[in-house]
């Protein structure tokens, strides 16, 4: 048996290759999408509290932009990969093309680990990866947001570098900034409560009580602990097991999310939550539910455990959660699957809010937010899914995505006269 192939990039790449040979797409259009336009790797030094110089390795990496200025997040990793980095900008395009906002996609990060990072070192570290690669982006070009390990304060010393190099106030050149210096109402449950919206469809296309269904949410950082959150508080249905990277608990009668929520702010992770027995992240995606949420890393559905899910719905809040492998067993059991550029487009949806809040300097209250999120999402999820009727069973929810996501970019491109 061939080793499955696990590199995100490679991923992506056989992800937009079986949706251009479905339509047929143009060979020098397909050429100039499988790559990203532009890649750029910098060197950001940084003097630690010790007064040591440490250099560390950043990326930047705008896949296309036919459709308008990349957008994409800003990752710290240690783990962080170039690799990555191109899938995830890759990913991106994708991303904003089926909720159709007029971005390309982007995506940036820096090889370090800044959980063993002060402050201090972590503000230089942000602010001199700006310097890097400023003339790179702008509200007009570039627009930066958070990812891993990045957050609003983050956000926050990068638009005020990024202000310092410019000579003026650019608070639209990065999203996910504090409310107080041009942050968006709304942005904090945006990614969960996009999927929502799509899980909300979804259940009505497969005629699905969301009051009487179970859920498994595999993950329980930001998306996935509001996702756990919502799916009660919107929807009345049991959160049956939740996990996070270190362990998971499951009750089929039900768990309390909010006091797992309070749990883990106390203590840091699930491990040793009352009510409920241990369970992995292995054995939580194999449970018996009607909808598994994965909102932790890529990787998790692979040809070696996809046959073991008893889902009826995936909702993918992680990015990359399902190799291609896996994606053509759970086609072949009948699960519907929610792919994760569509199901997680609610962040970007809302980043482009905030955007257009900063360009012309009128804010929005949340009721707003959400009412304009919900027509996002219920159209374009309605747009894959008339794709997918379209195709009469012979694609699955993620090709059917990328069909429509491709031949949207695929249209830019030639009126703009590229091939």
């Amino acid at each position: 048996m061939s080793k499955e192939e696990l590199n995100p990039f490679k991923i992506a790449q056989s992800q937009f290759d079986t949706a251009a040979e479905l339509v047929n797409m143009d060979k020098a259009a397909r050429a100039i999408m499988r790559e990203p336009l532009r890649v750029l790797e910098v060197q950001v030094p940084v003097r630690m509290d010790s007064g040591e110089v440490r250099v560390f390795k950043g990326f930047r990496v705008q896949h296309n932009d036919a459709r308008g200025p990349t957008k994409g997040g800003i990752r710290f990793h240690p783990e962080e990969t170039l690799d990555t980095v191109k899938a995830l900008s890759m990913w991106m395009t994708w991303k904003t093309s089926v909720a159709d906002i007029p971005y390309g996609g982007a995506k940036g990060g820096v090889i370090c680990n800044p959980k063993e990072m002060s402050k201090r070192e972590l503000e230089q570290l942000s602010r001199n990866y700006i310097r890097a690669i400023g003339r790179f982006i702008g509200p007009e070009k570039d627009i930066p947001a958070p990812d891993v390990y990045t957050d609003p304060q983050i956000m926050a010393w990068m638009m005020d570098e990024y202000s310092h190099l410019v000579g003026y106030n650019a608070p639209g050149v990065i999203t996910g900034k504090p409310i107080e210096v041009g942050g968006s109402l709304g942005r904090g449950d945006a990614t969960a409560l996009g999927g929502m919206y799509n899980i909300r469809e979804a259940a009505k296309f497969l005629k699905m009580d969301l009051k009487k269904a179970s859920v498994a949410v595999q993950g329980f950082g930001n998306a996935g602990h509001f996702a756990a959150t919502l799916m009660k508080k919107m929807f009345g249905s049991k959160i049956v097991a939740i996990s996070d990277s270190k362990s998971g608990v499951y009750n089929p009668d039900g768990l309390d999310v909010d006091e797992a929520v309070k749990y883990k702010e106390k203590n840091g992770q699930l491990a040793g939550f009352p009510g409920g027995q241990k369970v992995s992240n292995e054995e939580l995606l194999e449970l018996k539910v009607d909808i598994l949420i994965p909102a932790a890393i890529e990787n998790q559905l692979r040809k070696d455990n996809a046959s073991k899910v008893n889902a009826k719905m995936i909702a993918e809040l992680a990015n990359g959660p399902t190799t291609p492998e896996a994606d053509k067993i759970l086609k072949e059991k009948g699960v519907f699957l929610i792919p994760d550029f569509l199901c997680n487009s609610g962040g970007v949806t809302v980043s482009y809010f905030e955007w257009v809040q900063n360009l012309y300097s009128y804010y929005w209250s949340e009721e707003e937010v959400h009412e304009k999120l919900d027509a996002k999402m219920t159209k374009a999820f309605h747009d894959v899914l008339d794709t997918y009727q379209k195709f009469g069973g012979k694609v699955n929810m993620r090709e059917a995505a990328n069909i429509v996501s491709i031949q949207r970019v695929e249209t830019a491109m030639r009126i703009r006269g590229w091939f």
